[in-house]
């Protein structure tokens, strides 16, 4: 017993032991300030996101902020199998690590690690086609701003997906339920970087290419569905900002702009979806779509108050590629916007409106098997499945109010604007 409680000792939590570091110059090895800490584990390290074995274990990877070279370094101050424990062996951290990169292309020598990016830093530029530049104030007193670039690329560019399977490293660590995508010509990649020029002390004039440099920030991968009869319909499946690049509005501008623009001039685009993106993304997307939709003649307060129409949805998919399911989502945080919430047969219509809506698939599912149930199926034990009207009246209350929160969110962020 006092051997099992000894051995507590020798579990570690990966989010408390790694810690990441984007290296620009060689002193950013050494540079704390830089260090930010990975979001989740469970797709490396399983479920409990812990790792047996070793005491005062730490994981360090760098990455070569550029090209994205990897380093590991794995330490630790014991390792289980010195304690002569029969049968049980300390997990394999690097072969973990290993399972997530391509080809096992990561370097475990720092000199080595260093030489490399010494020799791959300076020429390193961005693969694929620039479809957008943007920039954002620097911080602090400053004076001047940071410049960002977006390229699209596609998975047929054998360049990009070496280069894109050393990104997808990342996104293990901060997208839940994350695959790497398969070789297939309709994927797309719009991919963002950061230009800028090192300082000038070897005498060397502003603008000088030679002293220009690259920075990876992150990436949206699109895949290119068909649509009938002869058009496109784009969903935009992942979105990965780094740390230390979030904050400062790029994943806004990649769904308002970057993506958006550069579909908007093909003429054979349904609309754009989104493949169940994270809270965060589906509130950037709501704010965006929300904001332009409101300028539109068919949001405006008295159709709002009249109800969802066809009109909407056209002028939606036709002015801006809105989806139908996003438009009715946009629907609702406008009426919601126009609603006096003092006016209580007005606030009733509008809750009634939007639980109908929420209870659709509840709905439906229950007149499938009534339906069934005609047709002589015996449906007694998915009847017994299904929650009591008493109980999916409280559920759909407790649905409606996250939702008006949501939405209020959203609406506060409009108002912000103005």
């Amino acid at each position: 017993m006092s051997q099992l409680a000894d051995l507590k000792g020798y579990v570690s939590y990966a989010l408390d032991c790694t810690r990441f570091r984007l290296v620009r110059d060689e002193s950013d090895v050494e540079n704390e300030e830089l260090v930010f800490a990975p979001e989740m584990a469970h797709q490396i390290f399983g479920e409990s996101e812990s790792i047996f074995g070793y005491r005062d274990l730490k994981i360090e990877i760098m990455a070569s902020a550029g090209p994205l070279d990897l380093y590991f370094d794995i330490s630790y101050a014991k390792k289980v199998e010195e304690l002569q424990t029969e049968g049980l062996k300390a997990d394999d951290v690097e072969k973990s690590l290993a399972s997530i990169v391509e080809n096992a292309s990561y370097y475990t020598n720092l000199d080595e690690f260093k030489r490399v990016h010494a020799s791959k830093t300076p020429s390193f530029r961005p693969v694929g086609t620039k479809v957008d530049e943007f920039k954002h104030p620097l911080d602090g007193p400053e004076s001047g701003s940071r410049t960002f670039e977006v390229y699209v690329s596609s998975a047929e560019d054998a360049e990009y997906m070496k280069f894109h399977t050393r990104l997808e490293m990342f996104s293990f660590w901060y997208i839940d339920g994350f695959s790497r995508v398969e070789i297939d010509p309709l994927w797309l990649f719009f991919t963002v970087y950061e230009r800028y020029e090192l300082e000038n002390n070897n005498g060397s004039v502003e603008g000088d290419v030679s002293n220009v440099r690259y920075a990876t920030v992150g990436y949206v991968s699109v895949y290119q569905y068909y649509s009938y009869p002869n058009k496109v319909r784009p969903r935009i499946s992942q979105i990965l900002i780094l740390p230390p690049f979030q904050k400062l509005g790029i994943a806004t501008r990649l769904i308002k702009h970057s993506t958006y623009d550069y579909f908007r001039k093909k003429d054979n685009i349904t609309d754009i979806t989104f493949e169940e993106p994270i809270e965060a993304i589906q509130h950037i997307r709501s704010v965006v779509d929300a904001r332009r939709c409101k300028q539109l003649p068919a949001f405006t307060r008295e159709k709002l108050l009249a109800g969802f129409s066809k009109e909407m949805l056209h002028a939606a998919r036709e002015t801006y590629l809105i989806n139908p399911k996003q438009c009715r989502v946009v629907y609702e945080i406008l009426r919601l916007g126009v609603t006096d919430l003092d006016n209580e047969e007005q606030y009733r219509a509008y809750r009634l409106e939007v639980k109908k809506r929420l209870n659709m698939n509840y709905s439906r599912h229950r007149r499938d098997l009534a339906r069934a149930k005609k047709r002589g199926v015996d449906v007694t034990a998915a009847m017994c499945g299904l929650p009591s009207v008493s109980e999916r009246i409280e559920s759909l209350n407790a649905e409606y109010k996250e939702v008006e929160e949501i939405y209020g969110q959203v609406l506060q962020k409009l108002l912000a604007e103005h």
